[in-house]
């Protein structure tokens, strides 16, 4: 079976819708105990805090795609952006790199991580 790739400012975007949902949704129970207006209360500040949260998600993955890489996905031509090392096109997922060592490698997001980088040159500086 074929891994289905994501692109991350998709992830992102997903998380933060996902969050609004979840605070309307919370807030609704929230209505649920008017009679207990304590409970209400808690409820809707719980609602506004995850719709709040998600506006900062949502305002801090615009900044991010501000400054992410522009490419042209070989596989459907269309204009996709990449954060990191290795990323998925945003509309066809068709994995993508821009580094050249990666090329040719199978598609894995532990490329992405500062903790394999550091081990990677560690590798090549012993290899020297």
């Amino acid at each position: 079976m074929k891994l289905k790739y994501s692109n991350k400012i998709n992830k992102i975007r997903t998380v933060a819708l996902s969050l609004v949902f979840a605070g309307m949704i919370i807030m609704y129970i929230g209505l649920l105990f008017k009679e207990y207006e304590w409970v209400m209360v808690t409820f809707m500040f719980l609602g506004l805090i995850a719709i709040i949260l998600s506006t900062v998600i949502y305002f801090w993955i615009g900044m991010l795609s501000t400054r992410a890489v522009q490419v042209i996905c070989p596989e459907c031509g269309k204009n996709t952006k990449m954060l990191g090392r290795v990323d998925a096109c945003m509309f066809c997922k068709q994995p993508l790199t821009m580094d050249p060592n990666l090329e040719g490698e199978e598609f894995d997001e532990k490329y992405n991580s500062k903790k394999y980088q550091k081990e990677e040159e560690k590798n090549e500086q012993m290899n020297d």
